[in-house]
């Protein structure tokens, strides 16, 4: 077990010493997608941050439990319970049902996760399989004072709540300035309160996704399910709860207000958030026109884009940024990504090639290295500074492959073992080219036919394959043990 992970807590403003209520068990929830859409590049950055941080804590040696679920009912357009339903509006635009949109794009969700080479989590609910958890859920509340019901909708009652519990707590906002700043809606003058927010929905008659409750027909308000399912699944005191920065203040400060109303506990000891994605120093947004889909950027087609970038580079350069950190896209550091990925594969791929010194020689200490990995891994998850470790890895790498310097058998397997397990067991990462077993074959093959050449004297077939495989982008290099090649 490694021990002295520290973690930013969104609860706190601090970091704080990882210490898991059950350990080895760890209870991990993170807010899903809402499949109403293709999933969106700061969905999976919020993704692809705790797909590193359910890593990590597997590496350490912790149990976890990872839940995430899918938003496939109860999310209106606006956070504070008006416009139209998200998976009606889309269904009526494309001539579906509302089953067939949450299928459509669940769907569509896994597969750029799998493109991401994320792991699946432990369990992954939906709204619609849990209404009847939700539905307790409201009538605990209700039995406890702190909802009300009017006309067949539930409402939390926020300034009752705030009598006994601090609302603001995750965000540490002001309480009247929040009353005094909220709009009173249209329509929804039936709240007692301006910030109450709905539990329990009243369906119109037109309504496709709706279910019987002790209050009419209706659907689940968007945040109940999380609270529900989340109590299901981890209990009503669980470790980590994560998502984007975006979900705290209404949220995850709504999530808190539920289960704590409904248990009397902090659902979660630590809160954490992903930091939101800029283009070019302008937040992304559909309505800046700068908002790119995960497919657009693999392709390259968006009129932002100058080409496309393979999900791993997409991943690494993601990487290269701290979860809690602004993480900023232009086609400059698109490229600087590809570079240095390509950098760390192209070592990867010469490692099984190098030879320990057999007088037990090392010029380098392997072990350091691999102590750093963990200390910036305790420290808040701090993938950017590991990268810098990988990179001085594979430094030694090229270093040792050229004859300019020595390395013992224990320091190579060591050597060996921080690329596994920080560049693919930790980070996710995979060699996109080993996967291109064609592309290998063939590559295998000009090389032998290039050596056939070179052993006939044929230099000028020779350095024509050498000069032509370099203008697409392959680099041929020599040595005493053979021909290898690595993409530019």
């Amino acid at each position: 077990m490694i021990d002295g992970l520290q973690l930013y807590n969104t609860l706190s403003r601090k970091k704080e010493l990882f210490v898991p209520l059950n350990s080895p068990n760890v209870g991990m929830y993170v807010c899903g997608p809402t499949v109403y859409s293709d999933v969106h590049l700061g969905n999976c950055r919020t993704f692809i941050s705790f797909d590193l941080i359910f890593r990590y804590l597997k590496y350490c040696g912790y149990k976890v439990r990872y839940v995430r679920n899918i938003t496939d009912a109860g999310h209106l357009e606006g956070d504070r319970d008006e416009g139209d339903d998200k998976f009606a509006k889309r269904a009526k635009l494309e001539q579906l049902e509302p089953m067939e949109i949450v299928q459509k794009y669940t769907l569509g969700f896994h597969e750029v996760l799998g493109m991401f080479n994320t792991l699946p989590p432990s369990i992954e609910p939906t709204a619609t399989g849990h209404i009847i958890e939700q539905i307790e859920m409201v009538k605990e509340i209700i039995d406890k004072g702190f909802a009300y019901e009017i006309g067949g909708n539930v409402y939390f009652d926020v300034e009752k709540y705030s009598e006994k519990y601090n609302y603001t707590i995750l965000t540490n906002r002001n309480l009247e300035d929040m009353l005094h700043n909220t709009r009173a809606l249209g329509g929804q003058d039936e709240k007692k309160g301006r910030l109450d927010f709905a539990l329990w929905i009243k369906a119109k008659p037109e309504t496709l996704m709706q279910w019987p409750s002790p209050w009419g027909m209706g659907f689940p308000g968007w945040h109940i399910e999380c609270s529900a399912m989340s109590s299901k699944y981890l209990g009503h005191e669980f470790d980590i709860h994560g998502g984007g920065m975006d979900l705290a203040a209404t949220h995850h400060t709504n999530e808190i207000a539920q289960s704590e109303a409904c248990n009397h506990v902090q659902p979660a000891k630590y809160w954490m958030h992903t930091n939101m994605l800029t283009v070019n120093g302008t937040r992304m947004s559909k309505s800046a026109g700068n908002g790119f889909l995960p497919h657009q950027l693999f392709t390259g087609d968006h009129p932002l884009l100058k080409k496309g970038f393979s999900p791993m580079t997409v991943k690494f350069f993601m990487l290269q940024a701290h979860y809690r950190s602004t993480l900023d896209f232009s086609n400059d550091a698109l490229d600087a990504s590809e570079k240095g990925f390509r950098r760390l594969m192209n070592a990867v791929h010469v490692m099984d090639k190098l030879v320990a010194d057999e007088a037990g020689v090392s010029d380098f200490d392997i072990a350091s290295i691999k102590e750093n990995c963990i200390a910036a891994m305790n420290d808040d998850f701090n993938s950017p500074v590991v990268i810098a470790e990988l990179f001085e890895a594979a430094r030694i790498i090229n270093t040792v492959y050229d004859g300019k310097g020595k390395i013992n058998a224990a320091d190579l397997e060591l050597l060996k073992s921080v690329m596994q397990e920080f560049l693919f067991d930790v980070f996710g990462l995979k060699d996109e080219d080993a996967s291109n077993e064609e592309l290998n074959s063939v590559l295998d093959l000009v090389i032998d036919i290039r050596q056939a050449a070179k052993e006939n004297k044929d230099y000028a077939t020779s350095d024509k394959i050498r000069i032509g495989l370099q203008s697409m982008g392959i680099l041929l290099k020599d040595s005493k043990e053979g021909t290898t090649w690595n993409k530019m």
